[in-house]
C-alpha cells in the first residue's frame, strides 16, 4: 500500500523546476519558464523591511490575523481601485502567499463539491482545489488574434447543483486573458443567481495592459458579500519574496477564513507586513510603472513571435503559443527551445485541461526588451 494520500497521487508537480533545473546557470539563456521579474521593488519598502528586521515586534507571532495597519492599507488599495469599504478589523485576514487561497478552498467547499476554473488556469490554483477535496470544473477560453476570451456559454454549463465557488484570477496565469464588461455580467449574474461564491486572486489586478479599465470584481452589483478576495506583495509590488497575503470577505465569513488561516499558514511575517503596508500606501504609481515596462516587453515578444499562434496577452506576465498547432507537443518543443538557450515551461495537465495542454508558455517579466529580441530566430530554430 502506498503511504501518499490519495489526493496527492491525482496531482502532477509543476513542470517549471524541471525546466529551471535543465536550464542550469547559463547566462545566455532566455529564462522564460518563471514568474519572476527584475523590475525590484519600491525602494521605500525595502528599507521599511530592513528597518524592522530585528525589532521584536515585528518578530512574533501575534496578532495571528495580521497587523492593524496592514489590514487598513488593504482596506485602502481596495477602495482606491474602486472596490467596496469594509472593515479592516472584522473582513480582512492577514495571509502568507498561497495558504490563503488554500484557507479560503478549506472554508468555502465540502469534499466532493465543485468549483469552477478556467481552462488554461494557473496550477497552483487548480492543484490547490484537489488538496480541499473539492472537483475542479473547467470552463474552456478560446485564444484568438485579439487575445483570449471566455466561453460564457460552457460557464453556464459548468456550473450544477454541487458548485460552490467560482475561482478566477484576473488577468489570468497563463493565458493574459482579461475579463470583458460582457464576461464579468455573466460571470456576476451566475454567482447571483445560483448563489456561488466567486473565488477572487487579485495578485495580478493591476497588470492591465493597452489602457484597459481595473476591475475591482466585489464592487460590481451584488458582488460585495459573494466575493471572497486574496491578494498578495508578491507581483504587482515585486516583493516575491516577502510572502505577505490577504483574504478580504463580508463580516459572516471573514472569521472562519481566520480560523482555516491560523491551523494552515499560522501568521504572515511581521517585518514583511511592515514593508508591504509601505508599498501599499505609496499609491500606485509604482505599479503602473512597473506595467508600462511588462507591457513593452509582452508588445516585443508578440512581435518575435509574428506569424505563429500567439494570442497576445491583455495583462499579466506570460503568453501561450499554440506548440500542438506547430506540428510539435509541447514538452518536445520546450526540450529544443532549451537546445537553442530558451527556457520556457510547457502546459501540462496540472495547468488545465484540453486548452491548456496544447500549449507552452513565455514568461516575459524577467527578460528586458534586448534580450526577448533574441527569441524570435531561437524559437524558429527550435520548430525546424
Amino acid at each position: 500500500m502506498s503511504a501518499v494520500a490519495q489526493r496527492l497521487q491525482a496531482i502532477p508537480g509543476f513542470g517549471i523546476d524541471r525546466v529551471a533545473g535543465a536550464a542550469g546557470r547559463d547566462p545566455d539563456v532566455l529564462r522564460l519558464e518563471n514568474y519572476d521579474t527584475d523590475i525590484p521593488p519600491l525602494p521605500a519598502a525595502v528599507e521599511a523591511t530592513r528597518d524592522a528586521i530585528g525589532r521584536d515586534d515585528a518578530n512574533s507571532y501575534l496578532p495571528f490575523s495580521g497587523l492593524d495597519e496592514m489590514k487598513e492599507a488593504v482596506a485602502e488599495l481596495i477602495i482606491r481601485r474602486g472596490g467596496p469599504a469594509y472593515d479592516p478589523y472584522a473582513e480582512i485576514v492577514i495571509t502568507g502567499e498561497g495558504d490563503g487561497i488554500l484557507s479560503a478552498l478549506l472554508t468555502l467547499t465540502d469534499p466532493g463539491e465543485e468549483v469552477i476554473l478556467t481552462d488554461p488556469t494557473y496550477a497552483g490554483m487548480l492543484q490547490r482545489v484537489r488538496l480541499a477535496g473539492a472537483e475542479p470544473r473547467l470552463m474552456p477560453l478560446r485564444a484568438g488574434g485579439d487575445g483570449w476570451r471566455l466561453d460564457v456559454d460552457a460557464l453556464e454549463n459548468a456550473a450544477t447543483d454541487r458548485t460552490r465557488v467560482l475561482f478566477l484570477m484576473n488577468p489570468g496565469i497563463p493565458s493574459g486573458w482579461l475579463a470583458d464588461e460582457a464576461e464579468w455580467a455573466a460571470i456576476t449574474r451566475i454567482c447571483r443567481e445560483r448563489e456561488i461564491v466567486l473565488l477572487y486572486w487579485m495578485i495580478f489586478e493591476a497588470t492591465a495592459f493597452g489602457g484597459r479599465p481595473i476591475v475591482v470584481p466585489s464592487g460590481l452589483e451584488g458582488m460585495r458579500d459573494l466575493t471572497v478576495t486574496v491578494g498578495s506583495v508578491s507581483l504587482e509590488q515585486r516583493m516575491i519574496g516577502w510572502r505577505v497575503g490577504w483574504t478580504v470577505a463580508s463580516a459572516e465569513l471573514a472569521p472562519s477564513l481566520g480560523v482555516a488561516h491560523t491551523y494552515n499558514g499560522i501568521v504572515a511575517s511581521g517585518f514583511g507586513q511592515i514593508g508591504a503596508v509601505t508599498a501599499l500606501r505609496a499609491g500606485d504609481g509604482h505599479v503602473r510603472a512597473a506595467v508600462e515596462e511588462w507591457e513593452r516587453r509582452h508588445d516585443e515578444l508578440i512581435r518575435q513571435c509574428a506569424g505563429l499562434p500567439v494570442s497576445p496577452a491583455h495583462g499579466g506576465w506570460s503568453v501561450l503559443l499554440d506548440a500542438e498547432a506547430c506540428g510539435v507537443s509541447p514538452t518536445e518543443l520546450s526540450r529544443r527551445l532549451l537546445e537553442h538557450k530558451v527556457a520556457a515551461t510547457p502546459m501540462t495537465d496540472a495547468w488545465g485541461g484540453p486548452v491548456a495542454t496544447k500549449h507552452i508558455r513565455f514568461v516575459f517579466s524577467n527578460e528586458p526588451v534586448g534580450r526577448l529580441e533574441l527569441l524570435g530566430d531561437r524559437l524558429r530554430a527550435a520548430l525546424r
